[in-house]
């Protein structure tokens, strides 16, 4: 089993920057491919990055370079760095792994872990 913690929210201006975190628990995080996801209230869980087990990455068209998802192996944590941000970035974003698809996947339904979610607020 898998457990995932996601940090680092908060309420930021339009144009600033916050890092999330997620820790992964369990010694398998090599094997996992890691994703994030956000979801604003009323709206659909919308795919923002994911990152292979071999660290390849890849994000979604929206966010036009204002995102960088990365990986630090030794801690087992997954960052997701974002620039830029803009109120419509308003959301909670949530971590996910998958051991099934080794890239990762767009899909939220091809994930098998998720975090509790932490929550990003974007003031004009």
């Amino acid at each position: 089993q898998v457990q995932l913690v996601e940090s680092g929210g908060g309420l930021v201006q339009a144009g600033g920057s916050l890092r999330l975190s997620c820790a992964a628990s369990g010694p398998t995080f090599s094997s996992l491919a890691m994703g994030w996801f956000r979801q604003a209230p009323g709206k659909e869980r919308e795919f923002v990055a994911c990152i292979s087990m071999d660290n390849s990455k890849f994000y979604a068209e929206f966010l036009k370079g204002r995102f960088t998802i990365s990986r630090e192996y030794a801690k087992s944590t997954v960052y997701l760095q974002m620039n830029s941000l803009k109120p419509e970035d308003t959301a909670a974003y949530y971590c996910a792994a998958t051991r099934r698809y080794t890239l990762g996947s767009e899909n939220h339904q091809e994930y098998d872990y998720w975090g509790q979610g932490t929550q990003v607020t974007v003031s004009s």
